[in-house]
């Protein structure tokens, strides 16, 4: 494992460039984990297989369009 040592101060006040997310933006994201979330637990109780929970997962990325879905495999 390599350690840098960060002496140049300049990037300790990065800004992030992303804008705010609108109102509609927030509830779609907020609906996608609510789904997914749900399709964890009938997955966990056996309810649905973990293929049956991948193509119901990917289905919800594309009608919700969340911006966390880009984060997770």
């Amino acid at each position: 494992m390599q350690v840098t040592k960060i002496t140049d101060g300049s990037n300790a006040n990065v800004v992030s460039k992303r804008k705010p997310l609108t109102p509609d933006e927030f509830q779609s994201e907020i609906d996608y984990l609510r789904s997914e979330k749900i399709l964890r637990t009938m997955l966990k109780m056996g309810l649905i297989s973990e293929d049956e929970f991948d193509k119901i997962n990917k289905l919800n990325r594309q009608i919700f369009s969340p911006l966390y879905a880009q984060l997770t495999p």
